[in-house]
């Protein structure tokens, strides 16, 4: 039985050959001319070493013949039969540049034959459909690791923090074989992170990425199988959870490309990377985000694998719908020019789209409620009876829970809840929001008690749903505008004017965030003027109030000023007057807004 002494020497061995052999691989390339120049479409600056793959598979090839004992799963030696035939399609490809097809037929290829000693998925009974499933998977997660790679750093950190989960996972389910290849699988990958991530000096090419993608979804085959059998919801969805970063993404940049027209083979900035770069995120940061989210995605994978199927039931879907407000999100950033017509290309452009859905028709609101409200419920249930339903409680929560979905959403409706937009939801909502969960928590509780008599209903139960419910409906309207919040944190000075907003209160916040989020109006806020002598020296979203009016013109000078912005229209006769005399003594423009 290997250890973690076991595992941390394949991945310290790795992590070593791959930092030489990156190297020289660079080195070579850079002295053949084998390098990517500057592209309109891609985001590197100057030309960069390529066949970075070769690197990665080379030191995990040799690490793997030095440490390599007995296997312990079925199959193993093919699995690393079938990993090297996927790096040499994708080397011919960065040689030769197969066609589409050619290179699809060379993938199925070796994603059928790792199959064939009973790697599977296991999300079907029958073998046949779970084995034509689990082809489709392993074809999908390697392009979709390939179509990853379009940032410096992000599909080998994605990649390495899947296979660090796959150690743990493959260990706890005995493949200690599959372990010890995850272990040193991820060494390599870090190893070539360290030429890779931003600034990177080399590329992986797609030898690099199709190795990459084909390993880590066969190896969540092995770590599929066996134990885990038991817990339904680990083995459907744990795979998933391991990769969402490539699913989503993969996923959203089919649906824009298809909507916008675009053949989904045409590459481009539209990928979720670029969008966060077009949010103002640095490359560096982009990419770490993801990773984060890959990592914190990991993290469920495991809760859910230690856990019963019921706590299973509740996380997985609640942290789905987390990426999904999260992927709405990035897919509302403008990478497309408009489309003028809506025949045009095949389909309309998708930030209308999922405007349309999200703001227009209510559609996206009332699924999420929807959502919320069987959420909400459920966890009730699971914290009032320590997170394990008994059939009377179980059958008691499925007999009640289309009445509280209809009263719910009906009083919902009758309340005004779907009045606002949650693009725009800021704290005023905030009681219309209390008053329609309030109003549907009471009569939903009535109809549940009316129908199956009170001392047949857990009081905890319904008190811990109104809790949840408020949380989940005032949490998800909110979730945008802390999405925005939290982008216009990274997002660097605008190019336009410099202004001062004079007015550091309420007001002055609402406009300072205003012109963070909204760059298109060109103003770049560097610092707030208010007589209040409480507040100077505060520091509100990052921006400093510097001191009172007297001293505009000392402030302007400093901070090289074009521009001051007034945050309120309710000014004194006095203080108007005195800041339009300041103003044309500094020479300064002043306009409330």
């Amino acid at each position: 039985m290997s250890s973690v002494r076991d595992y941390a020497i394949g991945f310290g061995i790795a992590l070593a050959a791959s930092l030489v052999l990156t190297l020289v691989v660079r080195t070579v390339a850079r002295r053949w001319k084998l390098v990517a120049k500057p592209r309109p479409d891609r985001w590197h600056k100057k030309p960069t070493a390529l066949y970075g793959g070769i690197g990665i598979f080379l030191s995990f090839a040799l690490t793997s013949l030095v440490l390599h004992r007995a296997p312990h799963v079925a199959g193993s030696n093919l699995l690393l039969a079938c990993a090297a035939g996927m790096f040499l399609v994708g080397l011919v490809d960065d040689i030769w540049h197969l066609k589409p097809y050619a290179k699809l037929v060379g993938q199925i290829f070796f994603c059928t034959a790792v199959t064939m000693f009973g790697l599977r998925l296991h999300w079907v009974p029958s073998a046949v459909i779970d084995t034509a499933i689990t082809i489709f998977w392993l074809v999908g997660i390697t392009n979709a690791i390939n179509l990853l790679d379009n940032l410096d750093g992000l599909a080998g950190g994605v990649a390495a923090i899947a296979a660090l989960y796959l150690v743990y996972f493959c260990h706890v389910s005995g493949f200690v074989t599959a372990a010890l290849l995850a272990a040193t699988f991820a060494g390599a990958v870090v190893g070539f992170l360290f030429f890779n991530f931003n600034p990177a000096s080399i590329f992986m090419g797609d030898c690099g990425s199709l190795f990459l993608g084909f390993f880590i979804g066969a190896v969540t085959l092995v770590s599929n199988s066996g134990g885990m059998r038991r817990n339904v919801v680990a083995v459907l969805a744990i795979p998933v959870l391991l990769l969402l970063i490539p699913i989503v993404d993969t996923t959203l940049v089919t649906i824009s490309r298809r909507m916008a027209g675009r053949p989904v083979s045409q590459g481009g900035r539209d990928h979720t990377s670029h969008r966060l770069v077009a949010l103002g995120l640095s490359e560096r940061n982009a990419a770490l985000t993801l990773w984060i989210v890959a990592a914190l995605s990991g993290a469920v994978a495991v809760t859910v694998r230690n856990s019963s199927w019921m706590i299973g039931a509740l996380l997985v879907p609640t942290f789905f719908m987390g990426c999904l407000f999260f992927a709405v999100f990035v897919g509302g950033v403008k990478v497309y020019q408009p489309v003028a017509d809506e025949r045009e290309g095949g389909g309309r452009a998708l930030l209308p789209t999922l405007a349309d859905f999200t703001y227009k028709r209510r559609l996206f609101e009332v699924l999420c409620d929807v959502a919320v409200i069987v959420l909400a419920y459920y966890a009730g249930f699971l914290l009032r009876f320590d997170g394990e339903l008994v059939r009377p409680y179980y059958a008691l929560f499925l007999n009640s829970l289309p009445i509280v979905i209809v009263v719910q959403l009906g009083a919902f409706l009758i309340l005004g809840l779907y009045d606002g937009l949650w693009r725009y939801t800021s704290m005023s909502d905030l009681s219309r929001q209390l008053r329609a969960v309030a109003g549907g928590w009471v009569v939903s509780t009535l109809a549940v008690v009316f129908v199956f008599r009170l001392e047949n209903v857990s009081r905890s139960v319904l008190i811990l749903d109104a809790l949840l419910l408020t949380v989940g409906v005032a949490g998800t309207r909110i979730s945008f505008r802390l999405l925005r919040t939290w982008a216009a944190r990274f997002q660097s000075p605008s190019e336009g004017k410099r202004v001062l907003i004079y007015g550091a209160g309420d007001g002055g916040e609402l406009l300072l965030r205003e012109l963070m989020q909204n760059r298109e109006l060109g103003l770049n806020p560097v610092g707030f003027v208010d007589d209040d002598p409480q507040k100077q020296g505060r520091v509100i979203h990052g921006i400093r109030v510097l001191g009172p009016l007297d001293r505009l013109g000392e402030f302007a000078d400093k901070e090289r000023v074009d521009e001051v912005v007034v945050s309120t229209n309710r000014l004194a006769n006095d203080k108007s007057e005195l800041l339009a005399a300041v103003c044309k003594e500094a020479g300064l423009r002043h306009r409330r807004m």
